[in-house]
């Protein structure tokens, strides 16, 4: 079976949320949204490329940090409105320099920052 980017649910702005996970350890790094470009591009170069919804363009990442995600594997879940893209993450995944982007816990109603984030 073939797979074309327009099969993929994408809300009301042409976009799907899709998640990046490090290919070994498992960890979440990021949510970004991907248009269809994004995800056709991805797919294309291995680069994995998301929509900058700030700048209204398409956003390689690592492009200008050097932080990049080589693409692994591609899934999108059983409704077809969400993405997995399993990466070879290089630095940290997060704009704050952290390696992941979910670093803040909710505990007993209050914000903490992760150990070792």
């Amino acid at each position: 079976m073939t797979f074309d980017p327009a099969s993929l649910r994408y809300n009301d702005a042409g976009l799907i949320p899709a998640i990046a996970q490090d290919s070994t350890s498992g960890e979440v790094l990021m949510m970004a949204w991907m248009n269809r470009d994004a995800v056709e591009r991805t797919l294309r170069t291995r680069e994995v490329t998301y929509w900058s919804r700030s700048r209204s363009e398409l956003w390689i990442k690592g492009k200008t940090s050097g932080n990049v995600q080589e693409l692994v594997e591609f899934r999108l879940d059983c409704d077809r409105d969400c993405l997995l893209v399993a990466v070879r993450q290089t630095g940290p995944a997060c704009h704050t320099g952290r390696r992941s982007c979910f670093y803040t816990t909710v505990e007993n109603g209050a914000e903490v920052v992760a150990d070792g984030a």
